[in-house]
């Protein structure tokens, strides 16, 4: 399968991964023939990139880390919990995540069984899914990469249970921000960005009086936009007064945050977002865990298509654990002409040839 913009898909093209809405029902079947309706309605419903099955790419499997069973589960057990609380009045709502505390639990030990039962690069790239709300899935998708950073520095299972309930309710004071100013599709005034930064002091005053979660979660949710140099908010932490799991934390809340469609801008590609952490490592974030991230997250997925230095083109068939920045390809493009009998090359060995760019737009002339 490959990977590609659904602004160059083309009728008589055949899906190769379902899409999903935001309660696991399928929307669009695997092997489906896309005809020009179908195309149309995927661009309407704001997906960026499909799967699709080509001859190119045959045999090039795409998988996530974490079964979809799993993460519609979780993704709808964060919503329920958290717009629960956000009808409840001040006082009760710690009183409600309290009640709700054990299934967070239950969530994070769920995930680390998965994440640690398939030591394959995290990748959740994989399956398309819709959802009317962007905080339930950022939630669960940078506890996903937070577990797995974690994973990656070693932290001991108590630890990784604690970090987990840190990243999965990090953002739970934004339940108090007004909807019409997260959703605002333009530029946030200063008076509305200064609105938006009290998530942090809300999230901590709510996670602060639980009984039944350590006060670290509390404080992953305070500091979690805190940043090495104090140029963060709200208190302008430095590196050396921050806590480490915060500071694994905004690593995984910044690169799920740009890689994300948003009503104001599309998302990046996983390198792209990588480049974003790489601009600030030393400065906002710890290089240690940026480190630990490129060596623990999928940067070029299976069935991506990728141009090399060399002008070559080629489709990422296989990852090398660890050098995520330099996974196998099926170089399906050479000296400006399509290849009839197509090679695989491995970047691990190759030293001297690289990724410059990928070409989700890139189109085949023998697509199925």
């Amino acid at each position: 399968m490959r990977l590609i913009s659904t602004r160059s898909l083309e009728p008589g093209m055949i899906l190769a991964s379902a899409v999903y809405n935001q309660v696991g029902q399928v929307l669009l079947q695997e092997k489906v023939e896309l005809k020009t309706s179908l195309i149309k309605r995927l661009v309407e419903l704001d997906i960026k990139y499909v799967y699709i099955e080509d001859s190119l790419s045959a045999g090039i499997k795409v998988k996530d880390t974490i079964p979809a069973s799993v993460k519609h589960k979780a993704i709808q057990t964060v919503e329920a919990a958290f717009t629960d609380m956000q009808a409840e009045n001040k006082s009760k709502r710690s009183f409600l995540l309290d009640q709700n505390s054990k299934i967070f639990k239950d969530i994070i030990k769920g995930l680390l069984d998965e994440i640690k039962g398939n030591r394959d690069l995290l990748t959740i790239l994989t399956d398309v899914y819709i959802y009317d709300s962007y905080i339930f899935q950022h939630s669960f998708n940078v506890t996903l990469y937070t577990l797995a950073v974690a994973m990656e520095l070693g932290y001991s299972s108590k630890s990784l249970e604690t970090i987990g309930l840190g990243a999965i309710l990090h953002d739970v004071g934004k339940m108090m921000v007004p909807e019409d100013i997260l959703m605002k599709p333009g530029k946030l005034t200063g008076d509305e960005f200064e609105v938006v930064k009290k998530h942090t002091d809300f999230g901590f005053d709510i996670l602060r009086q639980l009984h039944t979660v350590p006060l670290l979660v509390a404080h992953c949710a305070f500091q979690h936009h805190e940043r090495l140099d104090g140029s963060g908010y709200p208190r302008g932490l430095n590196g050396k007064e921050m806590h480490e799991y915060a500071k694994i934390i905004a690593v995984a809340d910044v690169f799920d945050a740009v890689t994300s469609n948003r009503v104001y801008r599309d998302a990046l590609l996983p390198h792209e977002g990588l480049e974003v952490l790489y601009a600030g490592s030393g400065t906002l974030f710890e290089p240690e865990i940026v480190d630990a991230f490129r060596r623990s997250v999928t940067i070029y997925p299976n069935g991506m298509t990728v141009l090399l230095n060399d002008s070559r083109k080629g489709i990422v068939s296989k990852q090398n654990p660890g050098l995520t920045e330099r996974p196998v390809i099926r170089i399906i493009e050479e000296d400006g002409r399509e290849l009839q009998d197509p090679y695989e090359i491995d970047l691990k060995t190759e030293l001297d040839v690289m990724i410059q760019s990928c070409d989700v737009d890139w189109k085949s002339p023998v697509a199925k």
